[in-house]
């Protein structure tokens, strides 16, 4: 799932969204079937697929995913 998640935010900075959604998808689908759905690593998925949205300027689809980021950060790792 990181490595799917790495080729995702690769073609993300190459302006290839198209390619890069469905795998930003497939690796968070990855992490929540092999983790908590508060992990550190669904976290980071949610984050990487908030960072693909707000690349392409999809603002309102970016902004829950990076507050439930942030929220699964807060709570496993405390509030610094």
């Amino acid at each position: 799932a990181m490595s799917v998640g790495n080729l995702a935010g690769l073609y993300r900075l190459q302006k290839r969204y198209a390619e890069a959604e469905p795998l930003c998808l497939k690796a968070l689908e990855t992490m929540q079937r092999q983790f908590e759905q508060d992990h550190p690593y669904v976290a980071t998925s949610l984050h990487n697929l908030a960072e693909l949205y707000w690349s392409q300027g999809r603002y309102t689809e970016a902004e829950p995913l990076y507050l439930q980021t942030l929220e699964i950060y807060q709570q496993k790792l405390g509030q610094d």
